[in-house]
Order: structure tokens, then sequence, then C-alpha cells
């Protein structure tokens, strides 16, 4: 009688002992992974500059070699070797002696035939002379004023003056020395620094390319700046004036595939002399909707192709090829493959992957300057 009451209780302890189990189990479950914290940039278009960076060299903006136009010898030289000099500024003191006597006898000679001349043309009306001896001493006369007028200009000539303005290098002759009228070397040479050419060339693929970005209106002309020229010197300082460019040669040089750009720059303190090697940064065009992504959400793929991550509408990360041209500061200017509104994922690349869920918050690794200064105009590097 005693058994059934024995069994119950055994059943009772049974069941209670199955429930604490259970509840140690479900109390000692792993809880639910939680989604990993990224951090992420929203990209938005911009207005940028499209710059290219070409190298270059100095030349004079004009060049002059004085070279003596008389025979004689160099009684003075009249300059400070390495001086600023003015066209019309006498250099130099040929002989004159030899020169002021022709120009006595050739002012005697045209005196004498034009006093002939005058009486024969009285005559000839009376027909005293005749009309051929008239033509001929009218012939002679006029003869006469040309050998003046030549022996006046060997006699300026011995003066040897500046034909422009600008820096007089080092002489080439001394005071005693005999020049000759059409000698190969020069008496000295004269160059314009003020302005200064810079002599540029760019490959003629980016020139189509920048044509064909323009044509299809990827690109808008700079307006007045498009002729704008920024310089960069040997040392990496920025130039203080702009340059303009104004010439472009018409052919292709066959050996280096590239096309020669003329630029120039006002130069007032000399800083640039010829032959200085230099970097010229043409201003091509704007890109009104410029994508400019921080580098530090840019990788590479086993292929060398620049990569990104973002994070989707889904919050699921998302992984775009990218077609990135060129750097602009601490940025990729990015031709495709990322979008307005993109949120790019800068932070926490190394603990996400490819379709998994993240939470995305403003990144702390990209400082609002920094993206200041990759907006600023010009910092496009070719």
């Amino acid at each position: 009688m005693h058994t059934k009451p024995a069994f119950a209780a055994l059943v009772s302890a049974v069941a209670l002992a199955l429930l604490s189990l259970t509840g140690c189990q479900e109390d000692s479950a792993p809880q639910a992974q939680q989604a990993p914290q990224v951090g992420v940039v929203t990209l938005q278009p911009q207005p940028f500059a499209l710059t290219t960076e070409v190298p270059g060299r100095t030349s004079a903006y004009r060049i002059a070699e004085v070279r003596p136009q008389v025979n004689g010898i160099i009684q003075k030289r009249l300059f400070t070797e390495g001086s600023e000099v003015k066209a019309g500024q006498q250099l130099y003191q040929i002989d004159p002696a030899m020169y002021e006597a022709a120009y006595k006898s050739a002012q005697a000679t045209q005196i004498s035939a034009k006093s002939l001349a005058d009486r024969y043309k009285l005559l000839v009306a009376d027909k005293a002379v005749s009309q051929q001896a008239y033509d001929e001493a009218r012939a002679a006369g006029l003869q006469a004023d040309a050998a003046l007028e030549q022996a006046r200009i060997d006699l300026r000539y011995t003066k040897v003056l500046a034909p422009i303005s600008g820096r007089i290098g080092r002489s080439g002759v001394t005071e005693g020395a005999l020049v000759t009228s059409g000698q190969t070397m020069a008496m000295a040479t004269i160059q314009q620094l003020d302005p200064i050419y810079v002599d540029v060339t760019q490959s003629s693929k980016e020139l189509l390319s920048l044509r064909a970005d323009l044509a299809a209106g990827r690109l808008q002309k700079a307006g007045d700046n498009s002729a704008k020229v920024q310089l960069v010197l040997e040392d990496g300082s920025h130039y203080a004036h702009e340059g303009t460019l104004e010439f472009s040669e018409v052919a292709v040089d066959e050996g280096t595939g590239s096309v020669t750009l003329r630029a120039v720059f006002p130069n007032p303190d000399h800083l640039l002399l010829p032959g200085m090697f230099v970097h010229a940064e043409l201003q091509a065009g704007i890109k009104q909707q410029a994508i400019l992504a921080p580098q530090q959400g840019i990788t590479r793929n086993q292929r060398g192709e620049p990569t990104a991550l973002v994070v989707n509408a889904e919050n699921k990360v998302e992984q775009r090829v990218l077609k990135a041209s060129r750097t602009v500061g601490s940025a990729w200017l990015v031709e495709d493959g990322l979008d307005e509104g993109d949120r790019l994922i800068t932070e926490g690349l190394q603990f996400v992957q490819p379709g998994i869920e993240v939470k995305a918050v403003p990144a702390g690794n990209v400082t609002t300057e920094q993206k200041a200064d990759d907006a600023k105009p010009g910092n496009g590097q070719g």
C-alpha cells in the first residue's frame, strides 16, 4: 500500500532534476554575437579643379647677341658684366676716327654734286647744256646723298647700342680688340628675364584624354583660368607668381610622343634664371561632381586594382572595385565605383569582410581639416 506514494515521490524528484539541468544548460548557452562596429565616411560630390603636373625648363623671354656692324678697334666698354641694361644704351665705343673722316668727305662730295645739279637745272632750260648732262648731274647728286647717308650710318655704328632691355652677360671682347662686321663671335649677350618662358612637355595621350573629357562633358572648362599655370621650383616650393599658357606645338615629337607647351611667368625679382628645372601645374578643367575618397578606405586586391568596402542600405559590407586615376592630397579621385551617399569604411577594416552585418558610426581617423584640404582646387597630381 506504500508503493504508490514512494513511486510518485521518485517521479517528482527526477522531474525536478531534469528541470534544474535544463535551466543550467540554458544559462550556459552563448549569447548572440553582436555586429562589429566600423567607422565610415559618407561621400559627397564636390567641384574639383583637375590639374596636371609636368616637368619643364625655363628660358629667356628674349635673347639678343650683340655683334659689330663696322670694323674697328674697341676703345671702351661702357657696361658692367651681369648688370641690367636698357634698350638703346651704349655698350661699346669703336674707334670712330676713320668713319668721321669718311663722313666729312661724303659731305663735301654731296655739296659739290648738289651744286652742279642745281646749275645744270637752270642751264638746261636755256638749252645751254644737254638734257643728258643734266640727268647725269642729278644722278650724281643722288648718289652723293646715298654715300653721305651710308657714312652717317657707319659713324653711328661705332657706338654699339643694346638692342633690347635685359641682363647682359660677360663681355667677349676687351679694349684694344679688333672687331669686324659680320663676325661669328658675339661681343656680349643680353637676355630679357622679366617675363620669362617655361617650356614643358605633356604626353599626347594625356592631351587626348583631357580633350575627350571636355568634349563628353565630364569636365568643364575652367573659363578664364583655363590658361593659368602654377610653378613648383627645384626645392619643392611654389613660385609666388601665376603664369599663363601661351603656346602649344602643332606636332607631336616622334621620339618622345609628347607635345611642347610654353607658359610665360612674371619674374620681377629674377628668381627664375634660364635653364632651371621646374614642374608646372596645368589646370585642365573643373570636375563638378568629383568623388574624393580618403586613402584610409582604399586598398588593393591581388590583381592590384583599387578596392573599397562600403556599408549598404541593409548595414552589410559590400566590396567595390574602383577606377581611381590620381591622388588628391590624402584622398583618391574616384572616377568609377563609388557614388554620392556611399558610406565608405575607413576604420575597422581588419575586422570585417564582405557580406557581414556591421554597425556604422562616423569615422574617427578622417578629420574635418583633412576633408577640407582634399577639396581645395589644385591638389590634383598627374
